[in-house]
């Protein structure tokens, strides 16, 4: 039925809560919630320049490497629709503090992780906390910003993930340089990654003390726990057997696609349930909704994308290309300078050319840079490859930040927590799968590639010879030791060439996935999405376009 019939479940909820005009301090607001925002983007991006170094220290296999990233964003996704329930019931400000204090006090103990089975689980702990973060700071925007701002706002939380994405691996490549900073209280060389992640939660907390107004829906909702259980399930078991599958090196085994069916199978249950439930956390009926439903795929699969090739390029920097932790960091810089030019700048680019244009426009920018990244090699001039990360950064910035206007603006006031979480947890799962899908698809093709290579030096050990198909930070090692027994040096230079090269062709291939997915994501957006939607006058208020079910 449509909006108009729909059970007054919002009765009293006022579409403009602090007036016309939006909080007086809505800014400063803003400012608060992005530094929130900052530190739980910025541990995604630090964990992956730190991701060699950890794999050194803890001798963790690259599935082990996939858990440790994935881990994190199954449980954040999970939990959005709870925190987003939480904070409409409890209240998003309360609500947010608890969440940031649990991400602090995990990333702590992260820091300590002696093997790669505590680290695993102590992440999974940090995305309980995380998860409250993005739903809940998007909620407080839409309710402290009057609509004709909303755009704007929502463009500087975008632009924030992008600087979020420059400064983790600056930070990080900083931290790794300098271990002895760190390195007497936690053991390790890697632990500070973690570690800084304390006093940036700690300004954020005292920020949101401040400055944040206590908002919550006045008619909340149940809490769906049946639907949070099966949810869950299902994402494990589906990402298990994804990275299950680049473990064994095969994707048609049952290990595999056992897991991977079964998680299909609970995911499928659970929106059935959802779009039957009286108290639903994923508000099924919203995917009725056209403007919402493409720039929901748009966004999530651009997200798709950037995750795997974020797993894959500190590799490249650093094995490949020997660049030092900070040097590779650097090399993410044009990634965030094009999310930060292009974000901010969206609002007028939609108020010109309409939001269909615009994120068509930014998917094709993505799926080119992508195609850019097909042709890295060893000995690619590094300028080369950060024009396309630059291109990569500012087509991601000119996706999220009019999709999200577009998601938020479709949202029933009184569940702006939920209903955002619907489109964070939909990105989010996204993000997983891109990192175990693509990086399970790199690790079985540098493992196929490699395969004639090791033949070529005899009597290689078994544990040495897993080593190098389950990741090229295996080689240069190997090699120093190779040598050290008398491995001649033209058979040990001869044996990394094959070996880069095997990964590089390895990360082509999912460069090459990647690119065709985002355009045809980008022909989807030109031909689904109404065509001067959010155009002129109304780029800065876009109407909320009614909700059918």
């Amino acid at each position: 039925m449509s909006q108009e019939h729909k059970p007054d479940q919002y009765a009293g909820v006022p579409a403009a809560p602090f007036g016309e005009d939006g909080h007086p301090r809505r800014w400063a607001i803003l400012g608060v919630l992005v530094v929130s925002l900052l530190i739980v983007i910025l541990d995604s991006t630090v964990l992956n320049i730190a991701l060699p170094t950890i794999q050194r220290d803890l001798g963790a296999t690259q599935g082990q490497l996939l858990w440790a990233v994935d881990s994190y964003q199954l449980v954040f996704a999970a939990l959005l629709f709870t925190w987003g329930v939480l904070g409409d019931t409890y209240g998003r400000k309360k609500i947010l503090i608890i969440g940031l204090a649990i991400f602090m006090f995990a990333s702590a103990a992260c820091s300590f992780a002696s093997s790669p089975g505590q680290l695993i689980w102590l992440r999974a702990l940090m995305g309980i906390g995380g998860a409250a973060v993005t739903p809940v700071t998007l909620a407080i925007i839409t309710v402290v910003f009057p609509p004709r701002e909303r755009g704007k706002a929502i463009g500087a939380w975008a632009a924030a993930v992008g600087g979020a994405v420059a400064l983790g691996p600056i930070i990080g490549g900083l931290l790794l340089e300098n271990p002895s900073w760190t390195n007497g209280l936690t053991g390790n060389d890697w632990g500070s990654v973690f570690l800084i992640n304390v006093p940036i939660v700690i300004i954020g907390i005292i920020g949101i003390v401040r400055i944040v107004p206590e908002t919550k829906n006045p008619t909340p909702q149940r809490l769906d726990i049946p639907g949070l259980l099966l949810s869950i399930s299902g994402l494990v078991a589906l990402v298990y057997g994804i990275i299950h599958a680049g473990v064994i090196h095969s994707f048609s085994d049952k290990s595999v696609l056992g897991p991977f069916f079964l998680g299909l199978g609970l995911l499928a249950l659970f929106v059935f349930l959802e779009k039957r439930s009286d108290h639903k956390s994923f508000d099924v009926t919203l995917f009725s909704n056209r403007p919402y439903a493409v720039s929901l795929i748009a966004v999530s699969l651009a997200f798709f994308a950037l995750s795997g090739i974020t797993f894959t390029l500190p590799f490249y920097l650093q094995i490949v290309r020997d660049f030092s932790t900070l040097n590779a960091g650097l090399a993410f810089v044009p990634f965030a300078l094009g999310q930060i030019i292009a974000a901010p700048n969206s609002s007028k680019m939609v108020a010109r050319f309409g939001n269909r244009n615009v994120m068509t426009f930014g998917l094709v920018l993505v799926g080119l840079a992508l195609t850019g990244m097909t042709q890295l090699r060893e000995s690619t001039p590094i300028w080369l490859a950060l024009v396309a990360f630059f291109f990569f950064g500012a087509g991601m910035g000119s996706v999220i930040a009019p999709a999200s206007t577009v998601m938020q603006n479709a949202l029933p006031m009184g569940r702006a927590g939920s209903g955002s979480a619907v489109q964070n947890t939909v990105r989010q799962v996204f993000g997983a799968l891109g990192v175990a899908t693509l990086g399970t698809i790199l690790a079985t093709t540098y493992s196929s590639n490699l395969a004639p290579s090791l033949s070529s030096i005899p009597n290689i050990p078994d544990q040495a010879k897993e080593a190098l198909r389950s990741t090229v930070s295996a080689v240069p090692n190997f090699l120093t030791k190779a040598q050290a027994q008398g491995l001649p040096s033209d058979k040990a230079e001869a044996f990394r060439t094959h070996a880069f090269a095997a990964f590089t062709d390895a990360s082509h291939k999912v460069a090459t996935i990647s690119a065709t997915i985002v355009f045809l994501v980008a022909i989807i957006v030109l031909t689904q999405l109404p065509k001067n939607m959010g155009k002129a006058e109304s780029a800065e208020a876009p109407a909320a376009p009614a909700i059918s079910e």
